[in-house]
């Protein structure tokens, strides 16, 4: 396996030119955020990734973590490096500075998690989880609460884990049936099993808060009867300190294609009677609590799709320079070159390498918005940013994650044979990448929530200024000169043209034929994903070419990224237009056979 290198340049690019990470410094209480300080918290992210997140890659990916008499053991080094990562503040980086944090912005905190996901995918998944917990806590937390649990979920002295699905329950969160009984105390009693629980159990840190999904007795049937409770490992008094033991336990470790050192947790909850639980705000709201926690889960699995393609996409790069097999396809010299020379090897790297700066620009792009929504002092402006980051949340996750599997398959296929032997680690990009277009939510139901909930539920508002903002970008990059910005904006327009007229059969057929529109809904929010990231890859060429004018332009990156969005136009957004006809006229077929036809 490869060294990693973060690839800082285009961070600073992106955040700079294309998503507006100025911007967002200027909102209130982002003040801190100024250009040498990114510039700083970037450099020293990339140096811990690089020198201790990324080594421990290939020793995790081969040890994995071990469960023995109830004790979970992580990989080796695992624990050490995590408390380099939280001994560092990395951990406080984006969170309340009431609570410890560093009140950084999202639009900064997910370039510096870019890099521990592309060093080491199974180390990061412990993080993701514990700011997905801390959120939920700020946002519906009591008071004792966050007076509790926060400071050292946010410090990383704990770390905090989802608990939704249940063996019988899969996606289906509203079958759980996990059981919470109420004490005399105020007090709660767990009872019940839950299953995938990312790092429900480890080693690094001597609590877990674990927020837990479960019904009471008189709760309704479906998720209208879910409430959510904090159950913390071990009990924590008033003074902070740790108590007793809670009665809950790992009943084992689910071995997985991917991610072997992310140790995915059985849990078991109540053995002896029941684990104390304390609810979070009130009874029957738990889902709609636990979406603060699965929103920002969503948008952080998005990034590891894009971050595992970055780290596939480098590894292909390095070997493609130094694997010489065949002559090259011109010229007279029949001696063999390095296969970087040859044609279908560079189509495959620049359908990485085009691919994955689309998808890092909407990660981020998406985060400016959520930054924007919580933070902007204009309300018709925080709220036009709130209802694009809604927008742009289901297709990030689900867009960026089908992108991580289909580009590091490409980077096994440069790597040829030697791509499916494990020793090469390309291998283990690819098994690593699998897990998240399934996980939080599989792309499947992302995409229902695009065409349902985020299209059809506002009459596609929040659809339609966002194709009218990419319409403008499309227009600004067919007015600059060059052929390449010319092919761009033709390009762009015909992708927009093309969503624009799904988004309308989406409302449209919508009224009446639900299954119609489900049939289609991967595919629509496919096209948007290749749109988006089109619109975006044309803001990045516009910043390029007015940058190669000013005195001491970095001619060979700028130039790079107009290639680069060249290659998008050319290949990558025609199939916004081919998609068109899949999503309003495939649906007639998908449900034509009866079940015993299969």
């Amino acid at each position: 396996m490869t060294a990693y290198n973060a690839p800082i340049q285009d961070m600073r690019f992106t955040l700079n030119h294309v998503v507006g990470l100025p911007q967002v410094a200027a909102l209130p209480g982002y003040d801190a955020v100024t250009s040498d300080l990114v510039d700083q918290v970037l450099d020293e992210a990339g140096k811990l990734a690089r020198d201790v997140l990324a080594p421990l890659n290939w020793v995790g990916d081969q040890n994995g973590a071990k469960l023995e008499n109830g004790v979970v053991t992580t990989a080796p080094g695992f624990r050490d490096a995590y408390w380099k990562y939280a001994e560092g503040g990395w951990n406080a980086v984006p969170f309340d500075p009431d609570f410890g944090g560093q009140g950084l912005p999202w639009t900064l905190a997910l370039p510096i998690q870019e890099m521990w996901t592309s060093a080491n995918m199974s180390f990061s998944l412990c993080p993701m989880l514990n700011q997905g917990a801390v959120e939920l806590l700020q946002a519906h937390g009591s008071a004792e609460q966050k007076r509790l649990y926060l400071e050292k979920l946010i410090s990383g002295e704990w770390t905090g884990t989802m608990n939704l699905t249940e063996p019988q329950a899969g996606s289906d969160v509203g079958a759980v049936r996990t059981k919470a009984v109420p004490n005399d105390d105020g007090t709660w009693l767990i009872t019940g099993q839950k299953i995938f629980i990312t790092y429900g159990e480890h080693d690094f840190t001597d609590n877990i808060i674990h927020l837990v999904l479960a019904r009471t007795p008189t709760a309704p049937a479906g998720v209208k009867g879910i409430s959510l409770f904090v159950v913390p490992k071990f009990m924590v008094n008033e003074d902070g300190s740790l108590g007793a033991r809670n009665d809950l336990r790992c009943a084992g470790l689910e071995h997985k294609m991917g991610i072997h050192a992310s140790p995915t947790a059985v849990m078991a909850y109540g053995d002896n009677g029941g684990a104390v639980g304390f609810m979070v705000g009130e009874e029957n709201r738990g889902i709609e609590y636990m979406f603060t926690m699965m929103n920002n889960a969503r948008l952080g699995v998005g990034l590891q799709g894009m971050a595992i393609a970055e780290r596939a996409y480098q590894q292909a790069v390095e070997y493609a320079k130094g694997r010489v097999q065949s002559r090259a396809l011109t010229g007279k010299d029949p001696s063999p070159v390095a296969i970087i020379r040859h044609p279908d090897v560079r189509r495959m790297l620049m359908t990485m390498k085009s691919q994955v700066e689309a998808a890092r620009a909407l990660v981020y792009f998406t985060a400016s918005a959520l930054d924007n929504a919580h933070r902007n002092p204009d309300a018709e402006a925080a709220k036009a940013a709130n209802a694009l980051n809604d927008l742009l949340t289901p297709i990030t996750k689900a867009w960026c994650t089908d992108l991580g599997v289909e580009i590091s398959s490409l980077g096994v296929q440069i790597h040829g044979g030697m791509g499916f032997i494990e020793e090469t680690g390309a291998a283990q990009h690819y098994r690593d990448a699998r897990i998240a277009p399934i996980y939080e939510g599989t792309n499947g139901i992302q995409a229902n929530d695009l065409a349902f909930r985020k299209v059809l539920r506002d009459g596609g508002q929040a659809a339609f200024s966002l194709i009218a903002d990419m319409r403008a970008t499309a227009a600004a990059i067919a007015a600059q000169p060059g052929d390449d910005m010319a092919t761009m904006g033709a390009n762009l327009t015909d992708a927009i043209d093309a969503v624009e007229a799904a988004t309308k059969w989406v409302l449209e057929t919508g009224k009446g034929d639900l299954t119609a529109v489900a049939s289609g809904a991967v595919n629509y929010l496919r096209m948007f994903g290749v749109t988006i990231g089109g619109y975006l890859t044309a803001k990045a060429m516009i910043a390029a070419n007015d940058l190669l004018r000013q005195p001491g332009a970095d001619a060979r990156f700028l130039d790079g990224k107009i290639v680069t969005g060249r290659f998008y136009a050319d290949q990558i957004l025609p199939q916004a237009r081919g998609l068109l006809k899949i999503v309003t006229d495939g649906h007639r077929a998908v449900m034509g056979l009866s079940e015993d036809q299969f």
